[in-house]
């Protein structure tokens, strides 16, 4: 196997920003729609945002929520607060009231940006947690882009402190409670370089497409980070649609493409995609849920483009693995571990007990990129963090040359679109509804979607009508985390001991489905 070595690691994403801004000053940083931004007037903004929130005793120690869309404010967001010695926060703006809170409850955030168009939930939940500083974004309210023309700004841009709070982004439980993932700048930083090194990019060539949003770690890392790294164009799409990403390829001749399966078979499926103009495309990743070997033999086929398939996960920075760009790509694996990153196989049981290659156990790893804690949840911290091992509660199994193959996961996490949704957590919210006995939650393999999800509920008296249960759970969970089809039960299936039988019912689901299939 290659050796990859570590290129320049900086002490901190905003330290990126500001090595572009200096040096790529006129380089184009930022386009979305009509509007675009320059490094210089990137960094200005940034710079004048910062100054801003520190102004506002949004500093060192403070926690700022970002609730935005795919746009070049959020891009803006996430630097300043970063550059303001603050920890960012982004989450989902379709949260419902009931998911935020929950967030909010936890991470005690003093400030909050958000887009305009979901200012009442933002209303509704401020005042109960103490939030002292909301702004609202958008056509009709404030733009981040105010300070773009006083390019001396981009001077003065702070740095904060490598080892200082950089990020904390939310991820599901298996009790269904949301867990804040604490990564520091550090962190955050080396493991941009750690994924260089195996995919390294073309300073100031580059023209990175932003499908995925922008408050997921994926986008994040694989886009608005990336792009700041190689002084090159990162194009945001404010909303995915087949149509628009194939025609800003052509337009914007991108070269680098974040996706997830979903993406690819929805551009693949699009009518007009044989006649799309993708030549600029030099590689894709892909990430977020598992890519079928068929599917990325058809992409390859179709374009002429590489997709290299990675893994990695939020309490890992996130990435721990890839198909190296130079070197072999293995189709079916997720690749190597990025450098100074140990990858090992453990027993299920204990997970003391390292295993041989081939041999199929959880998934640890060791590195700088990953996290400090869980917020404010020590237990589940001393549950996931060993020794400074990390445990993902993944299984899979190395070759012998050291490429990860994922098998399955120990949590019952499901993969819907590419976003990570917890079962326990839609199943709280049908056991919250006054005419549900009982109720059980599955993922069952999709090819479009990766997993749909199934709910197999048990009424208490007359059961309510299916459009009526679904009417409840958009009242409190965000669209992906919806089932795509509920099953009325007299009784669950159990265990010997009486719990609720998950094997069993995950079963039936895949065995219904593949009976109506046919």
């Amino acid at each position: 196997m290659m050796q990859y070595s570590m290129p320049v690691v900086w002490p901190t994403v905003v330290h990126m920003l500001d090595d572009a801004a200096r040096r790529s000053p006129e380089h184009t940083a930022l386009v979305c729609g009509d509007e675009q931004l320059s490094y210089r007037e990137y960094a200005a903004c940034v710079a004048g945002l910062a100054a801003r929130l520190q102004t506002a005793g949004l500093g060192k120690g403070e926690r700022v929520v970002l609730l935005m869309n795919n746009a070049i404010d959020i891009a803006i967001a996430t630097f300043a607060v970063q550059a303001a010695g603050a920890q960012v926060v982004p989450l989902n703006p379709a949260y419902t009231v009931s998911e935020l809170s929950q967030v909010l409850d936890n991470a005690a955030a003093r400030g909050v940006f958000y887009d305009e168009s979901v200012a009442s939930v933002v209303d509704q939940v401020a005042s109960r947690f103490d939030v002292l500083y909301a702004v609202g974004t958008g056509p009709k309210s404030e733009r981040l882009t105010a300070w773009k023309a006083q390019g001396h700004l981009a001077d003065r841009l702070p740095l904060p402190e490598p080892d200082a709070p950089s990020t904390l982004q939310y991820t599901g439980g298996t009790t269904g409670v949301p867990k804040g993932v604490s990564l520091t700048h550090r962190a955050v930083a080396t493991n941009i370089s750690q994924r260089e090194a195996l995919l390294p990019t073309l300073p100031e060539v580059e023209r990175i497409l932003a499908i995925t949003p922008l408050f997921h770690v994926y986008a994040v890392s694989m886009g608005l980070y990336l792009a700041a790294y190689c002084r090159s164009t990162l194009v945001i799409v404010a909303r995915y649609r087949p149509d628009i990403v194939l025609e800003q390829i052509a337009k914007h001749q991108i070269t680098l493409m974040s996706g997830s399966p979903t993406i690819f078979m929805g551009l693949m499926g699009f009518e007009g995609f044989a006649q799309a103009n993708l030549t600029s495309l030099r590689l894709c990743f892909s990430g977020s849920s598992a890519l079928a070997a068929e599917t990325l033999r058809r992409w390859e086929a179709a374009t002429g483009c590489a997709v290299c398939e990675g893994y990695g996960q939020t309490e890992a920075g996130p990435v721990l693995t890839y198909n190296p760009y130079h070197g072999d790509r293995k189709i079916g694996t997720v690749g190597i571990p990025v450098p100074d990153t140990t990858i090992q196989i453990v027993d299920v049981h204990e997970g003391q007990r390292v295993l041989a290659a081939g041999e199929i156990g959880e998934v640890r790893a060791f590195g700088p990129q990953i996290m400090s804690e869980y917020f404010g949840r020590p237990a589940e911290t001393a549950e996931a963090l060993r020794e400074g091992w990390l445990y993902t509660g993944d299984i899979g199994f190395l070759d012998d040359e050291g490429y990860l193959t994922i098998c399955d996961r120990k949590k019952e996490m499901v993969i819907v679109s590419g976003f990570n949704v917890y079962p326990r957590e839609i199943e709280e919210v049908l056991f919250r509804h006054p005419q549900i006995r009982e109720a059980a939650v599955v993922g069952v393999p999709d090819d479009y979607r990766g997993e749909l999800l199934v709910a197999y509920v048990v009424a208490q008296g007359e059961p309510p009508t299916v459009e009526c249960l679904m009417a409840y759970v958009a009242e409190h969970l965000v669209k992906y985390k919806w089932p795509a089809r509920v099953v009325w039960m007299s009784e669950l299936p159990k265990t010997s001991v009486g719990k609720v039988d998950k094997k069993r019912i995950r079963a039936l689901a895949i065995e219904e489905k593949n009976v109506t299939a046919h």
